[in-house]
């Protein structure tokens, strides 16, 4: 599913306008951005939990050799 079809979804379960969920969507994302920008959790109950983790580097391999 694409955000297009995620807004879709939201316009039909909710009784939106495709705008009106596009920007409550765009709205949402925006909201779990600048809280990850900060460094805090998003958690949704009954959805899941959005944080930033620190991973060490992965080993890049050239296919070609």
């Amino acid at each position: 599913m694409n955000k297009a079809d995620f807004v879709a979804a939201v316009a039909a379960s909710a009784e939106l306008s495709k705008t009106d969920a596009a920007s409550a969507v765009d709205a949402v994302i925006e909201v779990v951005k600048k809280a990850l920008k900060k460094g805090d959790s998003v958690s949704l109950v009954g959805f899941g939990t959005f944080e930033v983790r620190k991973r060490a580097a992965r080993t890049g391999r050239n296919p070609r050799t």
